[in-house]
């Protein structure tokens, strides 16, 4: 999405206005089964610690086992790095990886990103290769792969579906809005949801078109519209698939209460069951499943609604509906525009039991990436 940094004299009285209570609110002493929400680096001056003008509507989240943050910026087109504390990274330098446009464009709009540790997915430039650390999906229709011996600080384009027609003869060009990968037993996959095609696309580990999937039991309105694939993440071996309600372009998400639901595929693009329908989600997108030590929510599927910009958690076993994350008034922790939801690693990107978030803040033209500590976690 491209987003609009016209500030006129409504939206600056709105961003003050929001700006301080972002600071009061998080100041006020939490209670004992309160949530505490603290940001940590925003493109907007005084809403976190760390100012970063290239964090413009942050989607994906992800990170190596003992490094930074990656964080796709879809408003800016790159990749920032960040350590638990907001701090770019490396600190003396810090890395800023641009992901290509599609052939004959200006500009990408990255979404989703995985942390690839194999040898698979290789990348080429000029006389170097390598294999991708790192693959971006773009709501250009795009895939690429980033690999620092081959291009430090450039991604590479490697599949561009931005045309109509495509590797599965769809009518537009793809939108792709997620990313996940996992190995099926018998070698490596990727797996981007085409919102726009209204379905998962499953790529093997040389970046060559396998097939696409999505749920049986969806019915396209006569205009071609309804639900499709949002947001995606390998859990434990199968692929839990986030789903919204289309616009009439079939490009972004329709908001509202009710408006999603969550499927779980295995890593062969089968249909396992339904998890959850309805009733709280609102274009639920981000998904990270509690660990132990996370309060109330411990173990549970956390799901996060880009739609309201609140947290649900679900029960992984009988997919029960736990209740939301509330903030120290005992209100519903509400974050503008949230994006992406992961848990730390344990090293450099933070306490494996302090969950980090992702918000492309009003109305997706700015951004904020932060962090949620359960009760009687001390802060990191």
């Amino acid at each position: 999405m491209s987003p609009s940094l016209a500030l006129n004299r409504s939206y600056s009285l709105g961003l003050v206005v929001s700006i301080a209570c972002a600071l009061i609110c998080f100041s006020a002493p939490a209670s004992a089964q309160s949530y505490r929400q603290q940001n940590l680096v925003s493109d907007l001056p005084g809403l976190a610690p760390t100012q970063d003008t290239n964090l413009v509507n942050p989607w994906g989240i992800v990170f190596p086992p003992t490094g930074p943050f990656w964080i796709a910026d879809n408003g800016a087109g790159v990749s920032t790095l960040y350590d638990s504390n907001g701090n770019p990274f490396p600190l003396s330098s810090p890395l800023i990886v641009a992901i290509p446009p599609p052939a004959g464009g200006s500009g990408s709009a990255p979404t989703g990103v995985v942390f690839n540790g194999t040898s698979d997915f290789m990348v080429s430039e000029n006389s170097a290769s390598g294999p991708a650390r790192f693959i971006f999906v773009t709501e250009d229709g795009t895939i690429s792969g980033w690999n620092p011996t081959v291009d430090v600080t450039n991604a590479i384009l490697e599949v561009d579906n931005s045309a109509p027609g495509g590797p599965d003869g769809f009518l537009l060009g793809a939108v792709y809005k997620g990313l996940a990968n996992g190995n099926n037993g018998s070698g490596n996959f990727i797996y981007a949801t085409n919102f726009s095609d209204g379905a998962v696309e499953m790529y093997d580990a040389s970046f060559n078109f396998v097939k696409s999937f999505t749920d049986p039991g969806i019915t396209p309105d006569a205009a071609g519209t309804g639900f499709a694939p949002f947001g995606i993440r390998n859990i434990n071996g199968n692929l839990y698939v986030t789903f919204a309600m289309q616009d009439s372009f079939r490009h972004d998400d329709v908001k509202g209460p009710g408006n999603g639901f969550i499927d779980v595929f295995d890593l062969n693009g089968n249909f396992v069951q339904r998890f959850a329908s309805g009733g709280t989600l609102n274009s639920p997108w981000g998904l990270a499943l509690a660990p132990a030590h996370f309060g109330k929510f411990s173990g549970d599927l956390l799901v996060g609604n880009f739609g309201d910009g609140r947290i649900n958690g679900f029960m992984p076993q009988g997919h029960s509906f736990v209740g939301q994350l509330r903030g120290p008034l005992g209100q519903p922790i509400t974050i503008d525009g949230l994006w992406g939801l992961t848990f730390g690693n344990g090293h450099t990107a933070g306490p494996t039991n302090v969950l980090f978030f992702t918000a492309g803040i009003f109305d997706e033209s700015h951004g904020l990436f932060g962090k949620i500590i359960a009760p009687g976690v001390k802060n990191h």
